[in-house]
């Protein structure tokens, strides 16, 4: 089964230190994001990766080679001109041929998932899309007051926490769903989701309680970091002295 692992943005929200790396290569520990993706996909059956690549480019070409070192393939796709998070996929498709069920990510995403559990649980629900999805807590520091039409007080909550349920940027896909996106065409995720509804498809989410942060921003990366470091095996299981 393939991977599409999507490396080719810019990463302008971890300046400066994505001025001379390319997010997946931002270190988590004493290895970049990548590498720890790269290993969790191989060991769940994975057997070929294809880095989309734009920002960068060279030095994952450079660091991930033809991916031997990782015991799987990695091939990679160039974006002549950015395709936003989900146009990239016909030109893949193009080189490469995504003609079964495949799973495509982001490259800076830290996480204990079961990729294959995932995958199965695509299969059973038969959709033509499953994305992956985490609940998150977001503390509201204020007092929230509910109001009738008549201005008038009806509820007052100090402080309150809300949970929202957020995409993992990753995601299963069955070949059909490359016919909604057009060659050579920007389009983000979002958007093709919003197609697939438009056209009735049948779109999953997976609900997952497993671990899970990306490296956005500096506070998520140090949080992601400090994760790492505390519960290595959680993420890459247990490695040979």
């Amino acid at each position: 089964m393939k991977a599409v692992i999507l490396a080719g943005g810019k990463g302008t929200r971890l300046a400066p230190y994505t001025a001379v790396l390319p997010k997946p290569l931002m270190p988590v520990d004493d290895r970049p994001i990548l590498d720890i993706v790269i290993r969790q996909l191989g060991r769940s059956g994975i057997d070929e990766i294809i880095l989309s690549v734009g920002y960068l480019a060279e030095l994952l070409e450079a660091y991930y080679r033809d991916g031997s070192r990782f015991g799987l393939p990695i091939s990679y796709a160039r974006e002549p001109v950015p395709l936003g998070t989900a146009g990239p996929l016909s030109l893949i498709h193009e080189q490469y041929g995504l003609t079964e069920t495949f799973l495509m990510m982001n490259g800076d995403v830290l996480t204990s998932l079961d990729y294959r559990r995932l995958i199965d649980f695509h299969h059973q629900m038969g959709g033509v899309l499953t994305i992956a999805m985490h609940t998150k807590q977001q503390k509201i520091d204020l007092g929230v007051m509910h109001v009738n039409d008549s201005h008038e007080l009806t509820d007052y909550i100090e402080k309150p926490s809300v949970d929202y349920r957020v995409s993992m940027g990753i995601y299963v896909f069955e070949p059909k769903v490359l016919g909604c996106i057009e060659s050579g065409v920007r389009l983000d995720f979002n958007h093709l989701v919003l197609r697939l509804l438009e056209r009735k498809e049948r779109v999953i989410a997976y609900p997952c309680t497993d671990l899970w942060l990306d490296i956005g921003r500096h506070d998520d990366y140090q949080q992601a970091t400090d994760l790492f470091i505390q519960r290595r095996t959680d993420f890459i299981g247990e490695e040979p002295e």
